[in-house]
C-alpha cells in the first residue's frame, strides 16, 4: 500500500543532457533571437521544425492547427509503379510529421484521419517491404517517428495535488488522446526495426543511443498503453542494434561451464545460451567452441552435461557455421564415443538421432567420416557395454550407407593405420624386453647399466 502511495506522489519531467543544447531556442529548436533554426535541430536526424509536402517549396510547419494549404491523402502505394514507391514513401513520412491537437477532438477532423490513415498505409508498406530501405527512407522513418512521439508529456493534475485520501489506487490510468495516431506510429516503428529490409549497421546511424535515451524518457508517459509498446519497441531495438550481448555471451556465460558446480545451475545456463543462438544463428560457432574449450576430462557427468547443450546448438546451427568448427568437434565426439563411461558414450551416439545433426553430418561426409569411423570401429570391436556395443553397430550401418565407397576407403585407412601402430607397439615391447635383459645380465655381474637416449625408440 505504501509503495503505492509513493507510485502517486508527484514526478519530475525527465531531462536528458540534450536539452541543454535547445535551452536557448524556442520549442521547435528555433533560435529565439535570431528566428533561424539552431544547429543542434540541423544536424539531428530526428529533429523537425518544418516538414515539405508535396513540393520541396511547401513548407509546413509541425502544428498541424497552422496550416495554411489543404491536407489532402497521397496516392495509394498500388497506384504507383513500384519504381515511384519509395519516393511516396518518404513523402508519406513527410506528411505525417504534422502534429494535430487532439486535446479538441472537434478540429481537424477531416486532417486527423486522412493522417491515421496514411500511417496504416506506412505499416503495410513496412510489413511487406521485399527491398531494402536507403538510408534516405532511414533518416525520414526516425524523422516522422520523432516528430510524433518525442514531445512535451503534460502531468495529469492529480501529480500535483497533495494526497487527500487513500482511495488512489482505485485511479483510473490516464490515457493519451492522441493515441489513435500514437498506437499506429508504435506499430510502425516497431514493424520498421523488425523488418529484415532494415539495415542494422545502417540504420544505427538514426536509432543511436540519443534516440533511444528519448524513448526511455517516454516511460514518463501515464498512458498505460504507451509503456507496453515502449517495452517491446526497446527490445527489439537493444536485440537488433546493440552488440554487447556479444561481450556478455563470451566473457561471462561460457565460462560459467567451467566450475564444478555447473550442476546448480546448468538448466539455466543452458536456456540462456539457446536463446542466444535462436536470435543470430551465427553465434553457434562461438558457443561451440567455447564449450570445446572448457570439455570436461575426468567429469564424466559433467560431460553428459555438455553433450545435452551440444546438441541443442547443432540443432539451431546452420551450414556456414558449422564447417568452421566441425573438425575440432568432432574430434571431441569421437573421444565421447570411446569413452569408457557408458553413459558418456552412449549420450554421444544418440546425437544421430537428430535429424538436423544427422543432415549435417551427411552434407559434410568427406570430412567427418575419416575423423569418426575410427572411433565407431575400436567401440564395435572392443566397448564393454552390450548398449553402446548395440548403439555403434547401428551408426556403422547408418555411415555405411550414406557413401559406401567413401567408408570403405576410410576403413582401409584405419586397418592400415592400426597395422602400423601394431607394429611399432611390437618393435617398442621388443626394445623394453631387451633392456630388461640387458639390466638382468649386468646385475648378475655386478656391472652398472648406461641407458644411451634414443635407445627405447
Amino acid at each position: 500500500m505504501i509503495k503505492k502511495l509513493f507510485h502517486k506522489l508527484p514526478r519530475k519531467n525527465s531531462k536528458s543532457n540534450l536539452d541543454s543544447a535547445y535551452s536557448s531556442k524556442g520549442k521547435d529548436g528555433a533560435d529565439k533571437k535570431s528566428g533561424k533554426l539552431g544547429d543542434a535541430v540541423i544536424s539531428s536526424p530526428y529533429s523537425v521544425s518544418y516538414i515539405g509536402y508535396n513540393n520541396p517549396g511547401e513548407k509546413f510547419p509541425r502544428d498541424g492547427n497552422s496550416l495554411s494549404v489543404s491536407y489532402e491523402a497521397l496516392p495509394g502505394f498500388r497506384e504507383v509503379s513500384n519504381s515511384e514507391k519509395q519516393h511516396l514513401f518518404i513523402r508519406k513520412l513527410n506528411m505525417c510529421c504534422i502534429a494535430f491537437d487532439f486535446m479538441d477532438s472537434t478540429k481537424n477532423l477531416k486532417e486527423k484521419e486522412i493522417k491515421r490513415q496514411t500511417l496504416t498505409e506506412l505499416v503495410d508498406y513496412v510489413t511487406s517491404a521485399n527491398t531494402k530501405f536507403t538510408e534516405a527512407v532511414m533518416q525520414e522513418v526516425v524523422r516522422m517517428v520523432s516528430a510524433n512521439l518525442f514531445r512535451e508529456l503534460t502531468p495529469q493534475p492529480c501529480r500535483n495535488k497533495v494526497l487527500e485520501s487513500f482511495d488512489l489506487e482505485e485511479e483510473e490510468p490516464a490515457m493519451d488522446p492522441a493515441w489513435s495516431h500514437l498506437q499506429v506510429v508504435y506499430e510502425f516503428l516497431l514493424r520498421f526495426v523488425e523488418s529484415s529490409e532494415t539495415d542494422a549497421k545502417l540504420a544505427k546511424k538514426y536509432i543511436d543511443p540519443v534516440f533511444v535515451l528519448k524513448l526511455l524518457d517516454l516511460f514518463q508517459s501515464e498512458d498505460p498503453r504507451e509503456r507496453e509498446y515502449l517495452k517491446s519497441v526497446l527490445h527489439r531495438v537493444y536485440g537488433k542494434f546493440m552488440e554487447e550481448h556479444k561481450i556478455f555471451l563470451v566473457r561471462s556465460l561460457i565460462p560459467l561451464h567451467k566450475p564444478k558446480c555447473l550442476a546448480t545451475y546448468h538448466q539455466q545456463l543452458s536456456y540462456s545460451i539457446i536463446q542466444f543462438v535462436e536470435k543470430d544463428c551465427k553465434l553457434a560457432d562461438i558457443v561451440i567452441r567455447g564449450l570445446l574449450k572448457y570439455w570436461p576430462i575426468t567429469n564424466s557427468s559433467k560431460e553428459i552435461f555438455f553433450l545435452n547443450e551440444l546438441e541443442e546448438v547443432l540443432e539451431l546451427t546452420q551450414q556456414p557455421e558449422f564447417q568452421r568448427c566441425m573438425v575440432l568437434l568432432f574430434q571431441q565426439i569421437a573421444r565421447c564415443l570411446n569413452s569408457l563411461h557408458f553413459q558418456v558414450a552412449e549420450r554421444s551416439l544418440f546425437l544421430w538421432n537428430n535429424d538436423h545433426i544427422e543432415n549435417l553430418i551427411k552434407q559434410n561426409r568427406k570430412i567427418i567420416l575419416p575423423i569418426i569411423l575410427p572411433a565407431v570401429e575400436r567401440n564395435a570391436r572392443h566397448h564393454w557395454n552390450q548398449a553402446v556395443h548395440s548403439l555403434t553397430l547401428n551408426i556403422r550401418k547408418i555411415l555405411f550407407d550414406l557413401d559406401p565407397e567413401l567408408y570403405k576407403e576410410c576403413l582401409s585407412k584405419f586397418q592400415e593405420d592400426e597395422s602400423k601402430e601394431s607394429e611399432r607397439k611390437a618393435k617398442r615391447e621388443a626394445t623394453w624386453k631387451r633392456l630388461e635383459e640387458i639390466a638382468a645380465m649386468k646385475v648378475a655381474s655386478n656391472e652398472p647399466v648406461l641407458v644411451r637416449s634414443g635407445l627405447s625408440g
